[in-house]
């Protein structure tokens, strides 16, 4: 007995497909364009700074720079929740200076201070770039 295989149609059903699953992630590749999906996403910002505690009282914020260093507007310290003006490094019309510290006004207790420095940024947007307890 000898069978014969009819393969001829595989090769175009498979074709097929492909066309197929090449036109649906097209279609969604353009739909995520067209509809603003990829557009209103924004980037973090690259600002370093450091803090420390000085003779175990008060805490100094020192500004490193970074990448996005010029467009800083100013930068202000929190502490427990509170803001603290005299911490605050630059302002509206000048911005901080690379190497630039500042002292908190008021005295830290140790092992209950959270510290958080938030960066003001020229284009309105504000960013945390550090946290941490002492």
């Amino acid at each position: 007995m000898n069978f014969k295989q009819n393969e001829e149609a595989v090769s175009p059903v498979i074709g097929v497909i492909l066309m197929v699953a090449i036109t649906v992630i097209l279609a969604a590749v353009i739909a995520a364009f067209v509809f603003g999906m990829t557009g209103n996403v924004q980037t973090t910002k690259t600002v370093a700074v450091t803090a420390h505690v000085n003779d175990g009282q008060y805490l100094v914020v020192t500004f490193q720079g970074g990448a996005d260093a010029g467009s800083v507007k100013n930068l202000t310290l929190m502490i427990n929740g509170n803001e603290t003006p005299a911490a605050t490094l630059g302002n509206e019309t000048v911005p901080p200076k690379i190497g630039a510290s500042n002292n908190s006004t008021e005295k830290i207790i140790p092992g209950d201070c959270h510290a958080v420095v938030v960066a003001t940024f020229k284009d309105g947007s504000s960013q945390v770039v550090l946290e941490r307890n002492f």
